[in-house]
């Protein structure tokens, strides 16, 4: 299971959080410039790993049941 927060303008992918790598990841100029910002943030990145618990984990037995 894997949480994934994207960020986008213009159906471009400017800065994107994935729990499997804990961190942020910047696409372009911009992005990269918000992810340095945002991966030097510890509270930020400790609330963006604890997303993957908080929404994934939580949800994931609902959907098997459903399935």
């Amino acid at each position: 299971i894997e949480f994934i927060r994207s960020f986008y303008y213009n159906k471009l992918e400017l800065t994107r959080f994935s729990s499997s790598v804990g961190k942020f990841v910047g696409f372009t100029e911009y992005g990269v410039k918000n992810a340095e910002y945002w991966n030097n943030d510890a509270s930020l990145l400790s609330n963006m790993k604890a997303q993957k618990e908080a929404v994934c984990l939580n949800n994931i037995q609902i959907d098997y049941r459903a399935a």
